[in-house]
């Protein structure tokens, strides 16, 4: 493996998913985001709702979001409790109130590490609250091994309309050493049933560069979602952000990096795609192909690189209203104390600019390797082309993209690095600074 710092795999998260950067957000903005949950709302702006389900089995390796593991039914009724309080708290206040759900995700953690039982009980207590029966797409993240026949059904019932199983890998060698609490047989058991009960969209998340991995078994594994057709595969590119138990073992013992290099996984994702696209798929971002463009959305992700409203449900949740980004206290027990007195449990909060609005739009479009300028100039009054010519015209040379016919198009190379090609679009004094 390359010992070149340019190369490795060092600590610290190169996945950009909002601007400015979350270590610019602040308690003392807080009072905005409140402001803007009372202000009087922008029907044409759509309003979605994620819902953070913070329960895991084990702890990944190379996990760095806020779970807690193996806890019991009665901490899980409580967290189901404190959910639909917290909805309460939402439905009435004037921004929110009377305006229909576009999209909900259920993100994690694992969401389904929920019984079918405590899965039906979390429906019937925020429907009393919010309807997501007019939904464009209901997503819901799934761990293969938590999964049975009854919960595949019961997502059904309570309206789950994409399915996102995270199958990282299908070599259970890998899968262990890298802390997944699933294996091989129970990713394709799960496979079976979700197929059998039958939803709109099945996604599958894969991991190129997970400790352990080899260009066979990669290529197998490549194989392997190819055979098992899904509608959307999503192909992540490991990273080691700081709180990951890798990363710890790293700064504790100082050893070098256990995940192949940027060369070899980037390497590995775009013989992923080309795999991909010679099946029939087609790229729908530098992270996911899909099986037609046409009709396979995901209306999440689209809706959060273009501004629309989301509501953050739930611990450390992240949320983006009427133009101010914010997110919910990050330790359980603040969470869920801050929310039975009352309180909506927002901790800190940001108000972007419109500039900073045009550059968050900007660089999360570019993850979708094709960006057109007219919604830009249309939206924020500015032309894009003039305004980050300088950025365009660097990455232009350096053969990451190519500027014609009023769209940036990103090249392979370009697709395969983006995350690393953004931070150029940044305000100055946001380009150096710690991200999270």
């Amino acid at each position: 493996m390359s010992t070149d710092t340019t190369t490795t795999t060092e600590i610290g998260s190169y996945f950009i998913s909002n601007y400015p950067p979350f270590s610019q957000w602040s308690r003392e903005q807080v009072p905005a985001a409140f402001e803007a949950l009372d202000g009087e709302p922008d029907e044409s702006i759509p309003l979605g709702m994620y819902i953070h389900i913070p329960f895991c089995r084990k702890r990944c390796k190379f996990c760095y979001f806020r779970v807690y593991t193996q806890q019991n039914a009665e901490t899980i009724k409580n967290y189901v409790d404190t959910l639909d309080r917290e909805v309460q708290l939402l439905k009435d206040r004037p921004g929110v109130a009377g305006r229909n759900l576009r999209f909900v995700y259920f993100g994690g953690g694992t969401p389904s590490y929920l019984s079918a039982r405590q899965l039906k009980m979390l429906r019937d207590r925020l429907s009393a609250s919010v309807s997501w029966d007019d939904a464009e797409e209901v997503t819901f993240e799934c761990e293969p091994g938590t999964l049975s026949l009854e919960k595949v059904q019961t997502l059904k019932e309570i309206g789950v309309t994409r399915v996102s199983l995270g199958v990282e890998n299908f070599n259970d060698k890998i899968l262990e050493e890298n802390g997944r609490a699933h294996l091989s047989p129970e990713i394709l058991r799960a496979y079976d049933w979700i197929r059998q009960v039958g939803f709109p969209q099945v996604n599958i998340d894969l991991i190129a560069g997970m400790v352990g991995e080899t260009d066979e078994n990669w290529h197998a594994c490549v194989e392997k979602a190819v055979e098992l057709e899904p509608d959307n595969v999503t192909i992540y590119q490991m990273e080691l952000p700081w709180n990951t138990t890798y990363s710890k073992e790293m700064l504790e013992h100082g050893i070098e990096s256990p995940v192949a290099d940027w060369p070899t996984k980037r390497r590995w994702a775009s013989e992923a795609m080309d795999r991909m696209l010679e099946a029939g798929y087609e790229i729908s971002s530098g992270n996911e192909l899909v099986g037609n463009l046409e009709t396979d959305h995901f209306v999440y992700r689209d809706n959060l690189f273009r501004g629309s409203d989301i509501l953050a449900v739930g611990v450390s949740s992240f949320g983006h209203f009427q133009g101010v980004h914010y997110q919910n206290l990050d330790r359980i027990e603040d969470y869920m104390e801050t929310v039975r007195s009352g309180a909506l449990p927002i901790n800190r909060a940001l108000v972007p600019t419109d500039h900073q609005r045009l550059i968050r739009e900007w660089v999360l479009q570019m993850k979708e390797g094709r960006v057109p300028a007219a919604p830009f100039r249309e939206k924020f009054g500015v032309d894009p082309l003039v305004e980050f010519a300088e950025p365009l015209a660097n990455q232009q040379k350096a053969g990451y993209l190519v500027v014609e016919d009023d769209v940036v198009q990103l090249t392979r190379k370009g697709l395969l690095q983006v995350d690393s090609l953004l931070t150029e679009y940044f305000e100055e004094e946001h380009r150096e600074v710690r991200y999270t």
